[in-house]
């Protein structure tokens, strides 16, 4: 009798054993045709493993459950994947930890301000400019981040004379959402997250200077706009510096066209007078807040401005290249060379 159960519980062993190991295997090796699915936010595990077994993907969902539990790969992605019946389980499990296709992806380039943000989101996603710029304007929101990131969000972001709080804190990078119902809150978010990622490892250095994260990202967000490439930036952090040294109006076009909420070209001498606290022509020092999102290299270039003794730089907009001067007199001719001359 007892051998009959040793024989009956060994066959029930290998049995299973079998049917594991059978239930790891691809469900149909020579069939590569790949099925769209949806992994709906806040599935766990088992969850996903209905959903795998009823698009006929997987043989078991208790099997793959287990099998993920067992080598801890549970950290799986919400959103849409292609998977085929010809991956094993260890290539479905691989799939839905780095994400799917993306249901919602964009790039921000470097200086681009949150209105423009607005209309880039609003382009890649079922949210409308206004929706965007209502969240990202939000008091509750904003004070949400300002709890969040207490090292990098501080009460200089709510002055009164600030456009947008968040302005230059939106880092300019492409970002790829696998959910199309992500809200607005976690997008914008994570651009923020990003932000405090990259400044992070800045800090000590960003104290030595004796720089608040704002200042360090407003000044950041003017070298941004006036660069060229990736060249240069050092120098035209160092005119700017050199000129608050001296007590002299940044007298950065930038800052004019920010303030009149326009993008051109060529600003003119009637747009100098354009009446805000962002004009820096007609207010010395830093203005209130960033004008744009800075990428990491003028970010660096805040902290690290070039040793000089220029006060002044003009870009060539035929050429991109920049020239600096230490006096008006040089800066005046090499307007008359290069600008006037459109040379």
């Amino acid at each position: 009798m007892l051998t009959v159960i040793i024989v009956c519980l060994l066959i029930i062993i290998a049995s299973g054993y079998l049917y594991i190991h059978s239930a790891l295997k691809a469900v149909n090796p020579h069939h590569q045709t790949e099925k769209r699915i949806e992994i709906p936010t806040g599935s766990n595990v088992l969850k996903i493993g209905t959903i795998l077994k009823e698009h006929h993907l997987i043989k078991n969902p208790y099997v793959f459950a287990f099998y993920a539990r067992l080598h801890h790969d549970e950290n799986f992605q919400a959103g849409t994947f292609e998977l085929s019946t010809a991956m094993t389980l260890d290539e479905i499990v691989q799939r839905l930890q780095k994400g799917g296709i993306a249901a919602i992806e964009f790039t921000i380039p470097e200086g681009t301000q949150i209105d423009e943000i607005a209309a880039i989101v609003s382009k890649h996603s079922s949210y409308s400019q206004q929706q965007f710029l209502k969240q990202v304007d939000d008091p509750k929101f904003i004070q949400l981040m300002i709890h969040k990131y207490p090292n990098m969000l501080t009460a200089a972001i709510l002055s009164k004379q600030i456009r947008h709080p968040l302005e230059g804190y939106l880092f300019p990078a492409t970002y790829s959402f696998y959910n199309k119902n992500i809200s607005l809150q976690d997008m914008i978010s994570k651009m923020i997250a990003k932000t405090n990622d990259v400044l992070s490892p800045y800090q000590e250095e960003r104290e030595k200077k004796q720089l608040s994260v704002h200042q360090l990202m407003t000044m950041a967000s003017l070298v941004e706009e006036e660069a060229t490439g990736d060249v240069d930036r050092e120098k035209i952090a160092s005119v700017f510096y050199n000129r608050l040294a001296k007590n002299m109006p940044l007298q950065t076009d930038p800052t004019v066209l920010y303030a009149m909420k326009q993008h051109k070209e060529k600003v003119v001498y009637k747009d100098l007078k354009v009446n805000s606290p962002y004009n820096t022509y007609k207010h010395k020092g830093l203005p209130p807040g960033p004008i744009g999102s800075p990428g990491e290299k003028s970010i660096q270039a805040a902290l690290k401005p070039a040793k000089t003794d220029y006060l002044y730089f003009l870009a060539n907009i035929h050429t991109g290249k920049v020239y600096f001067a230490k006096t008006l007199k040089e800066h005046n001719a090499l307007k008359e060379k290069y600008i006037s001359k459109k040379d």
